[in-house]
């Protein structure tokens, strides 16, 4: 569940706030009054919605599954090995 902060709360605890956001990978909605205008998110959650929008990224998980269908797959010894 997203936090919501006001943006006059945003501009008073910045810093805790982007070190809560930092250290929790969430976000916060931030409301002007009263109205969602837009949010602080972690860069890793960032990067993850980029990645999951990403048309090239959505093909290799269709191919990923079709693979696993197929039964093309490889157990963890014939990737890496004898460890």
């Amino acid at each position: 569940m997203p936090k919501i902060v006001k943006t006059t709360t945003l501009r008073d605890h910045l810093a805790d706030i982007l070190k809560e956001v930092s250290t929790k990978k969430g976000y916060f909605i931030v409301t002007k009054k009263g109205r969602p205008v837009s949010a602080l998110v972690n860069l890793d959650f960032f990067e993850d919605l980029l990645a999951a929008t990403s048309p090239e990224y959505l093909e290799n998980i269709k191919e990923a599954c079709a693979d696993y269908k197929a039964g093309r797959t490889f157990d963890h010894e014939e990737i890496f090995g004898e460890l």
